[in-house]
């Protein structure tokens, strides 16, 4: 049945979601001026050229539209063949990095390679792409074994948890939670036992707790979230100078260009931070519409998910949207400390060209996605949660 609905949708190929790449485009666009305004200062101070990360950026964008235009016209159903051979790669990258020579290490980490001539890469950052398009087309090929301990759980384990070491031992604990939180969305979403999915949860739970408390930067960034005022100068300074740069943008912000708190207060303001100078310089009135933005991204990725015709265009799309919701809410959640801060771009906005080139491959399998859509009946994904009734 799976096969016919395949080559019914391979058939009948419809429009792109048009919604959803202008969503995409503003972002870009807005994210493109929100890095020069909060970069120009610190790039003044290191390159002596004030636009210089935000060219780099503009570049990275240009990498990046392309990659969405070819992967736009790449029937989906491709990439559940090409899977393990995108993995193993991804997975030769993650330990490439520590190999001399071609790894760079900056600021105690080790998570770029060196490509000649070419800016440094970040595999962490790629791998999150193919580990998605792996974990759909695994989870669609176990069926019904799923639900068995040894062929469903103890596999989905060890590979999750190969890679989370990986990424680990760069350390990059950001990246880390956000591909497991997504890889267990879709081993929920494919019909995975309660009872095992409760117990993955555990795992995951003290595996955490081993890793937070088992560096004393990591449990200083626990500290500072329970009480940053206890040191302001010292663990708390990041997340107060994020404060203050939130508080300080009122209503309709400081302006654009106008941030105080980008000139060395904010850390990473033009990285992981961004979202801190977003909020100060177009207020609450800013914040309000990157979220709507976002919240509209989020939504078009989930119906065009449920619309596939097939269980792998359902888990693919679904796990690049989770992989976008997680990245949100944890750099967003950090930064008005909702949550313990950990280091994650904003996707889009933040500064990174591997992360912003590899967040718009991953919009272009979205645009493919929705060219496939079926309407009308029950979803797929709806048939797949009645399932577990």
């Amino acid at each position: 049945m799976e096969r016919i609905l395949t080559l019914k949708a391979k058939a009948q190929i419809g429009p792109s979601d048009g919604i959803l790449l202008t969503v995409v485009v503003v972002l870009i666009i807005v994210g493109l001026q929100m890095v020069y305004s909060s970069s120009f200062g610190y790039a003044l101070t290191a390159y002596n050229d004030a636009s210089y990360l935000a060219v780099r950026q503009a570049l990275s964008a240009a990498i990046g539209f392309i990659l969405l235009l070819v992967f736009s016209k790449i029937d989906y159903h491709l990439w559940r063949d090409l899977s393990l051979a995108g993995m193993v790669l991804s997975i030769l990258a993650l330990i490439a990095v520590h190999l001399p020579l071609i790894g760079v290490s900056s600021y105690g980490a080790t998570r770029w390679l060196r490509l000649g001539p070419l800016p440094p890469v970040q595999p962490s950052e790629f791998i999150k792409l193919p580990m998605i398009i792996y974990i759909s087309a695994w989870l669609t090929g176990r069926g019904d074994r799923l639900r068995d301990f040894s062929a469903g759980l103890v596999p989905f384990v060890v590979l999750t948890g190969l890679v989370g070491g990986l990424i680990m031992l760069q350390p990059d604990l950001g990246t880390t939670v956000t591909i497991l939180l997504a890889a267990g969305a879709l081993f929920f979403i494919a019909g995975a036992s309660l009872r095992h999915l409760l117990l993955l949860i555990a795992i995951a739970s003290v595996a955490g707790l081993l890793v937070i408390f088992g560096a004393e930067y990591r449990s200083g960034r626990m500290e500072s979230f329970l009480d940053p005022w206890k040191d302001p100068q010292g663990k708390g300074f990041h997340i107060i100078q994020s404060l203050v740069a939130l508080g300080s943008g009122g209503i309709s912000g400081l302006g654009l260009g106008e941030s105080r708190q980008k000139f060395f207060y904010v850390p990473g303001s033009h990285t992981d931070a961004i979202f801190a100078i977003i909020g100060e310089e177009l207020g609450f009135i800013g914040v309000v519409g990157i979220m709507a933005l976002f919240a509209i991204l989020l939504y078009r990725g989930f119906r065009l998910s449920m619309r596939a015709p097939d269980q792998f265009g359902v888990l693919l799309g679904s796990g690049i949207t989770f992989w976008f919701a997680f990245q949100i809410l944890i750099n967003i959640g950090g930064i008005t400390k909702s949550i313990p801060f950990t280091g994650i771009p904003l996707p889009f906005l933040s500064y990174g060209g591997s992360a912003l080139a590899i967040n718009l491959a991953a919009v272009g399998i979205l645009i493919n996605l929705s060219k496939h859509a079926v309407d009308g009946g029950p979803t797929l994904w709806q048939r797949l949660l009645e399932r577990k009734k």
